[in-house]
């Protein structure tokens, strides 16, 4: 078979697949909008049309196909390749000695360019367009914004320990306010404050202060009405909302969760677990795409349908799989590495089976 017939099989195939899974996003986006105009149907009619349109669709759209764009891939894969095996497409590129290996390729190069796409847009584009998606919903639909704290403790710099009893993100002002620092595990000085109220970035200011430093045997006391002060922390630091992973790019997920377990914060695994999910979704391309070419690549009694059955069958098992994977990690049981992970090595070895068994059939 010559180079060029091969070059015109493989775009034909890649105008295929990307072909069908842009239609699959369309149709499923279609179905998904008219079942969340249903769903806020009365907050979208308190929300200007605007508001409702630009900071919600707009950026719900994206957000929506990028986080199911393993089912999308594994859909087109599963109809277009199906609809090939049905029309003895297969079959003639069989007869001319084209080999499943050598026919993989123009679907592993249209996995490619969906997992990259999937990448770029899930760590870098989405999560700022998140912001405003989440802001509208948290405003008009249910607010899921943690704007209180009680009995806050968090390690600000090596060595300095801050401590509130209560902290309204409203008026952003703390109350019981004490600031600790330590040298070689001795306390050298401690700063305490009735309030304390965030200004800027990093930026406070306490009043009705005391601050005691400890220098050998004696102790020096300050005290004073307000204090301008650094403290290196935001209220976003321990006023932890469900979403708020969400909002941040790869990069800055990779800093907030670094800069939270030097500061002993506990409730951090969901930021870790979006972080490892966005790499391992890049995987989950090439995986579904190895299946459903396996699964469809020959003409079976049911036809297309049992094909599409079935691949539906094992894409919304693998997203379950992920959630249950999910879980592991929020209890402790694995690291969200492994937990992300676990989905792409078990649909992996499926893939490589199914894969097998159609090569030597």
């Amino acid at each position: 078979m010559n180079f060029r017939r091969i070059r015109t099989l493989d775009l034909y195939i890649i105008r295929k697949f990307l072909g069908t899974y842009i239609f699959a996003i369309l149709l499923i986006l279609a179905i998904t909008v008219m079942f969340d105009i249903n769903e806020k149907l009365d907050a979208f009619l308190k929300a200007p049309l605007r508001e409702t349109i630009f900071d919600y669709f707009v950026n719900f759209l994206p957000y929506f196909a990028n986080q199911f764009s393993p089912l999308f891939t594994f859909i087109a894969v599963i109809f277009f390749t199906s609809k090939l095996a049905g029309n003895s497409e297969i079959i003639a590129m069989r007869a001319s000695g084209l080999s499943y290996k050598r026919m993989l390729v123009p679907y592993m190069a249209s996995a490619a360019v969906i997992a990259l796409v999937t990448f770029i847009l899930g760590a870098y584009i989405i999560p700022p367009a998140n912001v405003k998606r989440i802001e509208f919903q948290n405003t008009y639909v249910k607010n899921k914004r943690v704007d209180y704290g009680s009995n806050i403790q968090i390690q600000v710099a090596p060595g300095q320990i801050a401590y509130m009893t209560r902290f309204d993100n409203i008026t952003r002002t703390g109350y019981k306010f004490s600031l600790e620092s330590f040298k070689d595990k001795k306390l050298v000085s401690r700063l305490t404050a009735q309030t304390i109220h965030y200004d800027s970035v990093n930026s406070w200011r306490v009043t009705d202060y005391m601050i005691r430093d400890f220098k050998g045997m004696r102790e020096y006391i300050t005290r004073g009405q307000t204090l301008d002060t650094i403290i290196p922390i935001q209220p976003s630091d321990f006023l932890i909302s469900k979403n708020d992973f969400e909002k941040l790019t790869s990069p800055e997920l990779y800093r907030y969760i670094q800069q939270q377990k030097e500061r002993g914060v506990a409730n951090i695994k969901g930021f870790e677990i979006e972080y490892e999910r966005r790499i391992a979704q890049t995987a989950a391309a090439f995986i579904l795409t190895l299946i459903g070419m396996s699964l469809s690549a020959r003409k079976v009694k049911g036809g297309m349908g049992l094909n599409i059955g079935i691949g539906l069958l094992l894409s919304f098992t693998y997203i379950l799989f992920s959630t249950v994977t999910s879980s592991f990690a929020i209890s402790g049981l694995t690291s969200p590495r492994v937990a992300m992970w676990i989905p792409n090595i078990f649909f992996a070895a499926i893939g490589l089976f199914l894969y097998h068994r159609l090569s030597k059939g």
